[in-house]
């Protein structure tokens, strides 16, 4: 048995228990140590992205192997683990082109007519598995391309935030934008993931990097990951003011919040040839563009779903970057909380004034 955060219907999480299934040949099954309150989470308990339900969320987790099966060769029991939605088959066109994370995983996900992976306790229905993951959960059940094996001095709270929130920011700034040293990075949002950009930024060595949020205590925030200057989003001269401190724009604009405004911002303060990435889960019905003169300008938009992470390569290496000191996790970490008070935490996410709620597993 495991005790698991529920989403039952539309609206907030249950506390009940479910069963897991054995682990068939290629998968894991891993005690859950901590899982991330992300934003993408709240979409699908908010209603905003469709789901099957009854389903868990959850997909921002570290923990500790507890079995594998037959086949598996990339973990064993007893490893420290992050787990990663993307999961990836490793021989499709994404997978073999180095664009891990664009992979559907064809070769992960279950035929239609095997049984279910997660059962009521009392065994009467199955329950949804979200994202391949579930991780408000004691235990996952997972494919073993969706987890890789970190050091063990790693705290797992913080190695749980690398899962999401930080492979998408940081692995912004690494792989989609391939930041040069100097150039100037604008990051439109600064939630988990947007800080986590930051924190990249300096890491690559950006000469200005541009911190806009409405929030005060979240500029603060991004001051002190990396942000050299902060802009109010909501100031009536907000471009402005960052088109006179990037000498004209920027030449990476991050939107990392899933509005339309804030990617509209980020089109807006970008420089010749500059280039707007959106992270953000927006509405479905949201459009982002380029105008005329922009295309003229050489200006680039793109999306960068999981921050077009390397998800076995990347991991480790920020855990590394961790261990070293380069960075921050601590700072990006606003609480840690226990399963129980899991609505608690996403009520707090909406009134935007803090960054990670950690739930933390006994």
């Amino acid at each position: 048995m495991a005790k698991a955060a529920i989403l039952e219907s539309v609206g907030g999480l249950t506390i009940g228990e479910v069963e897991l299934a054995d682990p068939g040949p290629h998968e894991v099954l891993i005690d859950t140590k901590a899982c991330g309150l992300c934003h993408s989470d709240l979409h699908f308990i908010e209603g905003a992205y469709p789901h099957p339900l009854p389903a868990i969320p959850g997909h921002e987790a570290a923990g500790v192997v507890r079995a594998v099966g037959s086949e598996v060769k990339t973990v064993k029991p007893g490893d420290h683990v992050v787990s990663c939605l993307s999961a990836f088959c490793g021989h499709c066109e994404f997978c073999v082109t180095g664009r891990m994370a664009l992979c559907l995983g064809a070769d992960t996900r279950r035929a239609p007519d095997a049984p279910p992976r997660i059962m009521r306790a009392d065994g009467s229905a199955p329950v949804g598995q979200m994202l391949n993951l579930s991780a408000f959960c004691e235990q996952m059940l997972i494919h073993e391309h969706a987890c890789v094996a970190i050091d063990k001095a790693m705290p797992l709270d913080r190695a749980a935030v690398i899962g999401c929130a930080v492979t998408t920011g940081a692995g912004t700034i690494f792989n989609a934008c391939k930041v040069v040293p100097g150039e100037t990075v604008a990051v439109v949002g600064c939630g988990g993931v947007g800080l986590a950009a930051i924190n990249a930024a300096k890491i690559a060595g950006a000469g200005k990097v541009i911190a806009i949020d409405p929030i005060a205590e979240k500029r603060d925030l991004a001051q002190v990951l990396g942000a050299t200057h902060a802009v109010d989003a909501m100031t009536d001269d907000a471009v402005d003011q960052i088109m006179k401190i990037s000498g004209g724009g920027v030449h990476h604009a991050i939107e990392a919040v899933g509005r339309q405004a804030s990617a509209d911002l980020a089109v807006k303060i970008l420089r010749r040839g500059g280039t707007a990435t959106i992270l953000g889960m927006m509405p479905l019905d949201c459009k982002v563009g380029l105008g005329a003169l922009d295309l003229l300008g050489g200006k680039k938009l793109q999306g960068a779903i999981m921050g077009m992470n390397h998800f076995p390569v990347d991991l480790p290496r920020l855990v590394d970057f961790y261990m070293r000191g380069l960075l921050d996790l601590d700072t990006i970490i606003a609480e840690r909380i226990p399963l129980e008070k899991i609505n608690e935490g996403f009520e707090k996410m909406k009134g935007g004034h803090s960054a990670r709620s950690v739930v933390v597993f006994d």
